[in-house]
C-alpha cells in the first residue's frame, strides 16, 4: 500500500476527478465528497470541474468549505464543453502518482482509496485499475438483466478475482500519473456533451479509447480489482426506453468508430469483451427470459423487452456510423481521434 526508503515511509497521492453540469445534482455531488472525506486512506487531492454554471460551483465551494473538507478544489470549465475536456482540464493541475475518475452520482465504498493503493502497490506493470460499480436504484428493479449493466456505466460481471481488463468506466477508474505526466488526454471527439434527461447526443466510449491508448504507449496493462469498489446511482428515468436507445445507439456507433481506428493492428481484439457480452446475452440471457415467460410473465417480458432494444439500438448505432462515413457526415468525429 505504501513504500518505505531511508525509514521514510511514503504515502502516494491520489487525484480524484470528478466533473458536474447542473444544480440538480448536487445533492448527488455532496454525497460523493462526503464519502471521500470519509476515507480510511487520507492523502487525497479532489479536483471538481463544473460547466456552465457558476452558481454550481459557488454551491460546492460553500460545502466544501461549511463541511471543512480538506484537499478538495473546484475548477470551472470556460472552455470546449463535455466530460472529456472538463477531465482534460483537471489533468492539467492534478499532482497525484495516481489520478482516478468518479462521477458527481456516485458514492465511494469507505476503503475505496486504501484499496486502490494496495492495488497498484509492487507491480509496476499495471498501469491502470478498475474496480466494481454497483448500481444503486433510485427505484429498486430486481428483473433488469445483469448483462445490460453498462446501459447505466455499471460493471456486468459478477467475478470476485482479480483480472486483465481491456478498459473500465470513468465512473471507477485510475491511472498512474506517468500516463498524463507524457501527454495522454481524452479524446473531446468523444464523451457525453448533451447529459442528463436530455443526454447521449454524442458518441461516448472515451474511457476505452484512451485505456487502449495509454496501454499501447506503455506497454503495461489495466487490471480489476474486486475490491476497489463504488456504487452507482440509477435515476428512475434511465430505465426508460428512450434514454437506454440513446445510450445503446450512441455506444454502437462509437465502438464501430473505435474498430475502424485501431483495425486492422488489431480490430478484432478491440472489440473481444463485446463479442463475448453478445455470446452471453444470445446464448443465457435470452433463453434465460424465454423460460422466464412461463413462471414469471411480467419480469420475462420485461427483460425481452429491454433486451431487443438494446441490441436494436447497438446495432443501429453501429451501421449508422459506418453510414454517416460514407456519406462524410463523420468527419468531425473521426478527425479528433487522430493521432
Amino acid at each position: 500500500m505504501m513504500t518505505e526508503s531511508a525509514g521514510v515511509i511514503h504515502f502516494p497521492l491520489i487525484s480524484i476527478i470528478t466533473s458536474c453540469y447542473t444544480l440538480d445534482r448536487l445533492g448527488d455531488i455532496n454525497e460523493l465528497l462526503d464519502s471521500i472525506a470519509a476515507q480510511t486512506y487520507t492523502n487525497i487531492e479532489t479536483l471538481i470541474v463544473t460547466e456552465r454554471s457558476r452558481q454550481l460551483s459557488e454551491k460546492i465551494g460553500e460545502y466544501i468549505s461549511a463541511n471543512g473538507c480538506k484537499g478538495m478544489r473546484v475548477l470551472v470549465n470556460e472552455g470546449e464543453w463535455g466530460a472529456s475536456a472538463a477531465r482534460n482540464l483537471a489533468l492539467d493541475e492534478a499532482g497525484g502518482e495516481i489520478i482516478a475518475f468518479v462521477d458527481d452520482d456516485a458514492v465511494l465504498f469507505p476503503d475505496w482509496a486504501k484499496a486502490t493503493i494496495s492495488a497498484y502497490a509492487g507491480d509496476n506493470s499495471v498501469i491502470g485499475l478498475a474496480g466494481p460499480i454497483l448500481p444503486r436504484w433510485e427505484t429498486p428493479v430486481g428483473w433488469f438483466p445483469r448483462e445490460l449493466y453498462w446501459i447505466f456505466s455499471c460493471t456486468y460481471w459478477d467475478t470476485v478475482v482479480r483480472m486483465r481488463v481491456r478498459n473500465g468506466y470513468g465512473t471507477n477508474l485510475s491511472f498512474r500519473g506517468e500516463a498524463f505526466r507524457a501527454g495522454a488526454r481524452f479524446r473531446t471527439a468523444l464523451g457525453v456533451k448533451g447529459r442528463g434527461r436530455q443526454g447521449w447526443q454524442e458518441p461516448g466510449a472515451e474511457e476505452l479509447e484512451l485505456s487502449l491508448r495509454i496501454q499501447r504507449a506503455t506497454g503495461k496493462y489495466i487490471i480489476y480489482d474486486p475490491g476497489v469498489k463504488v456504487w452507482h446511482k440509477v435515476y428512475r428515468y434511465r430505465l426508460g426506453a428512450v434514454f437506454m436507445a440513446k445510450r445503446a445507439y450512441w455506444e454502437g456507433y462509437a465502438k464501430a468508430m473505435l474498430r475502424r481506428r485501431y483495425h486492422p493492428a488489431s480490430g478484432e481484439a478491440v472489440l473481444s469483451t463485446e463479442y463475448q457480452l453478445l455470446r452471453r446475452i444470445l446464448f443465457r440471457l435470452l433463453p434465460s427470459a424465454f423460460g422466464r415467460l412461463f413462471y414469471r410473465p411480467l419480469a420475462g417480458w420485461q427483460q425481452l423487452r429491454v433486451t431487443i432494444i438494446v441490441l436494436a439500438c447497438v446495432a443501429g448505432g453501429y451501421l449508422g456510423y459506418w453510414w454517416s462515413s460514407l456519406l462524410g457526415q463523420a468527419r468531425r468525429y473521426d478527425a479528433g481521434l487522430s493521432p
